[in-house]
Protein backbone atom coordinates (compact mmCIF):
# COMPACT_ATOMS: atom_id res chain seq x y z
CA UNK A 1 0.00 0.00 0.00
CA UNK A 2 2.87 2.39 0.73
CA UNK A 3 4.23 1.98 -2.80
CA UNK A 4 0.94 3.03 -4.40
CA UNK A 5 0.50 6.32 -2.53
CA UNK A 6 3.57 8.13 -3.96
CA UNK A 7 2.51 7.20 -7.51
CA UNK A 8 -0.97 8.64 -6.90
CA UNK A 9 0.49 11.86 -5.51
CA UNK A 10 2.90 12.10 -8.44
CA UNK A 11 0.01 11.80 -10.91
CA UNK A 12 -1.97 14.55 -9.18
CA UNK A 13 1.10 16.77 -9.25
CA UNK A 14 1.47 16.34 -13.01
CA UNK A 15 -2.19 17.19 -13.56
CA UNK A 16 -1.86 20.34 -11.46
CA UNK A 17 1.24 21.25 -13.43
CA UNK A 18 -0.57 20.85 -16.76
CA UNK A 19 -3.59 22.83 -15.58
CA UNK A 20 -1.27 25.52 -14.24
CA UNK A 21 0.53 25.77 -17.58
CA UNK A 22 -2.81 25.93 -19.42
CA UNK A 23 -3.97 28.70 -17.07
CA UNK A 24 -0.74 30.61 -17.61
CA UNK A 25 -1.09 30.32 -21.39
CA UNK A 26 -4.68 31.59 -21.12
CA UNK A 27 -3.64 34.58 -19.00
CA UNK A 28 -0.77 35.43 -21.36
CA UNK A 29 -3.16 35.19 -24.34
CA UNK A 30 -5.67 37.44 -22.56
CA UNK A 31 -3.04 40.03 -21.75
CA UNK A 32 -1.47 39.93 -25.22
CA UNK A 33 -4.63 39.77 -27.30
CA UNK A 34 -7.18 41.76 -25.28
CA UNK A 35 -5.65 43.88 -22.52
CA UNK A 36 -2.57 45.35 -24.24
CA UNK A 37 -4.36 46.47 -27.44
CA UNK A 38 -7.25 47.90 -25.41
CA UNK A 39 -5.00 49.88 -23.04
CA UNK A 40 -2.75 51.14 -25.84
CA UNK A 41 -5.78 52.52 -27.69
CA UNK A 42 -6.32 55.25 -25.11
CA UNK A 43 -4.12 58.12 -23.99
CA UNK A 44 -5.46 59.37 -20.67
CA UNK A 45 -4.75 57.50 -17.45
CA UNK A 46 -8.41 57.30 -16.40
CA UNK A 47 -9.36 55.89 -19.81
CA UNK A 48 -6.68 53.22 -19.48
CA UNK A 49 -7.94 52.35 -15.99
CA UNK A 50 -11.54 52.04 -17.19
CA UNK A 51 -10.66 49.93 -20.21
CA UNK A 52 -8.55 47.68 -17.96
CA UNK A 53 -11.54 47.18 -15.66
CA UNK A 54 -13.82 46.44 -18.61
CA UNK A 55 -11.26 43.96 -19.94
CA UNK A 56 -11.30 42.16 -16.60
CA UNK A 57 -15.09 41.91 -16.92
CA UNK A 58 -14.61 40.40 -20.38
CA UNK A 59 -12.19 37.88 -18.87
CA UNK A 60 -14.70 37.01 -16.15
CA UNK A 61 -17.43 36.51 -18.77
CA UNK A 62 -15.17 34.23 -20.82
CA UNK A 63 -14.27 32.19 -17.76
CA UNK A 64 -17.93 31.93 -16.75
CA UNK A 65 -18.94 30.73 -20.23
CA UNK A 66 -16.15 28.15 -20.15
CA UNK A 67 -17.17 26.86 -16.73
CA UNK A 68 -20.84 26.61 -17.72
CA UNK A 69 -20.01 24.76 -20.94
CA UNK A 70 -17.66 22.43 -19.09
CA UNK A 71 -20.27 21.66 -16.45
CA UNK A 72 -22.87 21.04 -19.15
CA UNK A 73 -20.56 18.56 -20.88
CA UNK A 74 -19.86 16.76 -17.60
CA UNK A 75 -23.56 16.67 -16.65
CA UNK A 76 -24.77 15.45 -20.05
CA UNK A 77 -21.74 13.28 -20.86
CA UNK A 78 -23.69 10.03 -21.13
CA UNK A 79 -26.26 11.60 -23.47
CA UNK A 80 -23.53 13.16 -25.60
CA UNK A 81 -21.60 9.88 -25.81
CA UNK A 82 -24.69 7.91 -26.81
CA UNK A 83 -25.59 10.56 -29.40
CA UNK A 84 -22.12 10.39 -30.95
CA UNK A 85 -22.10 6.59 -30.93
CA UNK A 86 -25.46 6.48 -32.67
CA UNK A 87 -27.16 4.46 -29.96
Amino acid sequence: MAGVLPLALERIENEYLLFGIAGLVAVVAFVGLILVPAVSSYGRIWEKAVVSLVSVFVLAALVLVGVVLGLAVVYYYNDIASLLNGS
